[in-house]
This record gives structure tokens, sequence and C-alpha cells, in this order.
């Protein structure tokens, strides 16, 4: 058991070592899309936590560099490599709604929806924690539903009406920061569950244990 933990402690401290471009050419070889992110700035002037260089920027360090990321995200190696031979400190964004969907919930239901699926039985699927404040629960995509009110495209900026508080749903159009990633609070994002271990899961067979926890809360 202590040899497992070891292990882990290990692969944890090698992922926050590994340079951003190496990370985002992995999920390329996966078939993620990826585009550059901006990232937080060292020194905060003015207002301006994040490269972007807008004042009050509301998710410093956790949006594409880009306007035009939906065009960019990509799997090609060769233009990731390039995109961070030039921009090396920045962050990774995944382009959600293609491969997979993510269910984005704050850290503590977060806790709770996987104690709640392992009693259950459930596997997971990939989880990423961002800091100790949300964690990302990756799921196949669902595409484009028949009913556009059974899914819905994260706004980012806000919850969507009449759905489960804390819960956001990343569908197309959307977009989720990857580890290992920058955050402006100085923490960084880390697998919990890492992707090439366990596969994209359909997302109903988690929304029950994670609707559940959320409104535990």
């Amino acid at each position: 058991m202590v040899d497992v933990a070891w292990r882990r402690g290990r692969a944890r401290a090698a992922e926050r070592q590994q340079p951003l471009g190496i990370a985002a050419e992995r999920y390329a070889a996966m078939g993620w899309p990826v585009c550059q992110g901006a990232h937080p700035r060292g020194a905060v002037e003015l207002g301006r936590a994040c490269s972007c260089d807008r004042v009050g920027c509301p998710a410093p360090g956790a949006h594409p560099m880009s306007p035009a990321w939906q065009m960019q995200a990509t799997v090609d190696i060769n233009v990731i490599r390039g995109w961070w031979e030039t921009r090396p400190e920045a962050n990774i964004m995944l382009a959600t709604g293609r491969v997979f969907d993510v269910l984005d919930v704050p850290a503590v239901a977060g806790t709770d929806a996987l104690a709640r699926m392992s009693q259950a039985g459930v596997k997971s699927g990939p989880v990423a924690a961002l800091g100790g404040d949300r964690m990302l629960f990756f799921v196949l995509t669902r595409g484009s539903p028949a009913e556009e009110d059974e899914w819905w495209s994260c706004g980012l900026d806000a919850e969507p009406e009449n759905v489960t508080p804390g819960l956001r749903w990343h569908t197309r159009d959307s977009y989720v920061i990857a580890p290992p990633s920058r955050l402006a609070s100085g923490t960084g994002c880390r697998w919990m569950r890492v992707p090439e271990e366990h596969p994209l899961p359909d997302a109903l067979r988690l929304l029950e244990h994670i609707v559940d926890a959320c409104e535990a809360v």
C-alpha cells in the first residue's frame, strides 16, 4: 500500500513538472482538441491578473487566448508543438462537445459524488481537480441533442436557469482548462483519475450521483 501511494505521489509530482506543451501533445494524441489558453500573471498590476491584459478579467488564465479558439482547436501535434514553442507559459484549453463533455461541479460536491459512485459500483471516468474549488468529470459527448432542453452549452459566466445549482455542463461551444495548467490562485490543475486509465463514461451513468451530491451541499 505504501509503495502504491509513493508511486502515485511521484506521478503527480511529475505531472506538475511536465511542460505544458508536452501535456497538450498528449491530449492531442488521444484525439482531444486543444487550443492555447491565457495564463495568470506573476505580478498583478492595475487589476490585470491575466495575460489577456483585460482589466478585471473574470477568469484569469482560464480562458482561450484567441476569440477564434473554436476554429483553432486541433489535434495536429505539429501545430500544437509550434504554439507551445512560441508561448511555453500558455495554459491548456480543451474544446468540449466534440469528443467529450464535462460535468463541472464544486469540489465538495465532486468528492461526495465520487464516494456515491464508488458505493454504487459506478466508474467515474477521468476526473480533474481545479485547485480546491472545482472538479471536472469527463464524459462521452452527446453531440447535438434532439431536444434542446435535455442538454445545454455552458455560458461559463453564469449557470443555466432551472438546473442543478453548482453544476455546469460543458458541451458544444464550450471549453475547460486542463492539467497541468496554472490557476490565478497560485494552485494548479491535476488529474485525480487519469484519462489513460479511465475511459470516458456515458454522462447519464454519473448524472444522478452528481446531481444528488450538488443538491446535498
